[in-house]
């Protein structure tokens, strides 16, 4: 069976986990996706995977999920031949994702200008923090700095402490990995009717202001700075919140709509809080208190249960293992086993888009630095000779 992205020919020129999980998903869908990395000791900052040696590189590499479906090759961008290299391979690919600072592949000289004189399809992706232009595009930053300056950060939380770090799900991953994956799909869309490849340019403040549209659209319309704790989807009311349970466990409630509120007030016998589901005086305080006292006399997993079954919008509060084994985390094969040839299986993340036609696959682990240079360079025309004369200069790896 095709998968939808077979035939796309994808490069990688990435360095952390954002621009890894946008290939990723790419690789799963089909896509030929070359990781483009640097040979030992040319990486001047030492970050080269290269520096992992023995068992456990390998076992580690067995667990990169980012890193599955995809080939590896080990080139020297900065030297000539090794250039030579990577122009054959942009020459004959779909697409280029980058991550590197705004002005580095410039500098290298694989800037999509140039790629696109070897290759009007090319489509070139670029993935930054704050984008290619604008005062702050040299500025370097993380997840926690994106989502400061787009103004995420000061939602999270409770609105008497300082704000909450959200992990790195909302800049790097819903911002880099989702948006660069929208824009390189976008682009080929487009190529399928003009037979030109585009600059796809990524920031993820963009993206973290882009996912405010909500409170964003609300202030715009009211003047109203949202705050943190004080919107009705980041616990200023009793019908959407954490509650504690009385095995220290946590219970999340989502009683937006009114006969959820209804069918949960109902459910802990206290119907005289129907009317008040959104009071913003003593009244809201009175339920934050009540339901906190009444959450505390059951397990997690019994309100858990009972709500369940009375059609309340509840959900138990998980560690991170109790989520994996969860009964619809894994009848959805979001856990999946694959084979390797030491660990026997490597268990791996599971592929959330399920397509009825053309559903994504893992077909193949992690590849190690460097470990299909011979093969690409093979593909690409080059002897085996040329090659050993590359690898003799420290070109390839």
């Amino acid at each position: 069976m095709a998968l939808p992205l077979e035939g796309i020919k994808v490069i990688e020129l990435a360095r952390v986990a954002p621009h890894f999980f946008a290939t990723m998903i790419l690789a799963d869908m089909g896509a030929d996706v070359l990781k483009v990395e640097t040979p030992p000791g040319k990486d001047p900052r030492g970050d080269s995977q290269a520096v992992q040696l023995g068992e456990w590189a390998s076992r580690q590499e067995a667990y990169k999920g980012f890193n599955r479906n995809k080939r590896s090759i080990a080139i020297d961008l900065k030297a000539p031949s090794g250039k030579e290299v990577f122009y054959k391979l942009a020459a004959a690919a779909d697409v280029v994702l980058e991550g590197f600072r705004p002005g580095v592949v410039k500098r290298l000289a694989v800037d999509y200008d140039t790629l696109a004189k070897l290759n009007t399809r090319i489509i070139c992706c670029s993935v930054s923090g704050y984008g290619q232009d604008g005062p702050y595009k040299f500025l370097p930053g993380h997840d926690i700095n994106y989502i400061s300056i787009g103004g995420a950060l000061g939602l999270f939380g409770d609105k008497n402490g300082k704000p909450a770090i959200p992990l790195n799900l909302v800049a790097d991953y819903a911002g880099g990995t989702l948006h660069s994956v929208i824009g390189i799909l976008l682009a080929l869309m487009a190529r399928q009717r003009t037979g030109r490849g585009q600059y796809v340019d990524i920031g993820m403040v963009d993206a973290v202001v882009s996912l405010l549209s909500m409170e964003i659209s609300q202030y715009f319309l009211t003047g109203n700075v949202p705050q943190r704790g004080e919107g009705f989807l980041n616990g200023a009311y009793p019908c959407y919140g954490v509650y504690e349970t009385r095995d220290d466990r946590h219970l999340s409630i989502g009683c937006v709509e009114p006969h959820f509120w209804v069918n949960l007030c109902k459910a802990v016998g206290r119907e005289d809080f129907i009317p008040y589901q959104w009071d913003t005086g003593e009244k809201r305080e009175e339920m934050f208190g009540a339901l906190r006292r009444i959450f505390r006399t059951k397990t997690r997993d019994e309100w858990f249960k009972e709500l369940w079954q009375k059609d309340v919008t509840v959900g138990k509060v998980y560690s991170l293992d109790e989520a994996l084994n969860d009964p619809q985390v894994r009848h959805r094969r979001m856990v999946i086993d694959v084979p390797h040839p030491t660990e026997g299986t490597a268990p791996q993340v599971g592929i959330p888009i399920k397509l009825s036609d053309t559903p994504g696959s893992v077909r193949r682990l992690a590849p190690s630095l460097g470990e299909h240079t011979d093969e690409v360079l093979k593909e690409l025309g080059y002897s085996q000779q040329a090659i050993a004369e590359l690898r003799h200069q420290g070109v390839v790896s």
